[in-house]
């Protein structure tokens, strides 16, 4: 399939259980116009803590700078909280390819400000020490979803996301979830955009909210 526009999110490049595979495969059986990666698709907190790199990767990588070469497709990278070493150098421009803040995409008659969302987290926000403890209960929340998921696979038994269900099943996380939303629907409304695309919960949605 080809695209005007494909939006990928929270990829964390350098963590093992980024499904690199899985992304490699789909960017190279779909083609667009625009590619907006929007936020946290290098794990660069991972990175500092631990330093695993591997060619898995790189291949990521590779795939998209093929994209811009072969299709000359415009990448927009949205900077997320961690690969926040991007703050560094944005905005940037080198080619077809950018390093934004946000991004505004116009679309179909409608104004999208796109986000990885980040900035609208008081914990990630304001206390980064926090955001980090959190970081690493995930870790530990998906390293046991991939003991769960090897032992249904030598089972015979499909894929179960154990770490998708327990976020669903606790009750913080979804208020979170559900005010985190209607905040950024709020923010982009009174700045006149029609939706919003973010990412950051880790949480596949798509919502109307007021309109």
């Amino acid at each position: 399939m080809h695209y005007l526009t494909i939006v990928i999110s929270d990829v964390h490049l350098g963590t093992v259980d980024s499904k690199t595979r899985e992304l490699s495969k789909f960017l190279k059986n779909n083609t667009c116009d625009r590619l907006i990666l929007n936020g946290d698709i290098i794990d660069g907190w991972n990175l500092r803590r631990r330093g695993i790199w591997e060619k898995k990767d790189t291949r990521v990588l590779r795939r998209i700078l093929r994209m811009i070469e072969q299709h000359n497709t415009e990448v927009i990278y949205v900077r997320g909280n961690h690969d926040d070493f991007l703050e560094k150098i944005a905005p940037l421009e080198i080619g077809n390819f950018r390093i934004l803040e946000n991004y505004e995409l116009v679309s179909g008659g409608l104004r999208l400000f796109v986000t990885h969302g980040d900035i609208f987290d008081l914990v990630t926000s304001r206390f980064k020490w926090i955001a980090r403890l959190g970081d690493w209960g995930y870790k530990l929340l998906l390293w046991i979803n991939r003991q769960y998921h090897q032992y249904r696979r030598a089972r015979g038994l499909p894929y179960h996301s154990l770490s998708q269900q327990v976020k669903n099943r606790v009750k913080l996380a979804v208020n979170f979830i559900t005010g985190f939303e209607e905040v950024m629907t709020q923010f982009a409304h009174k700045r006149g955009y029609d939706g919003v695309i973010c990412g950051h919960i880790h949480h596949p949605a798509m919502r109307t909210i007021g309109g």
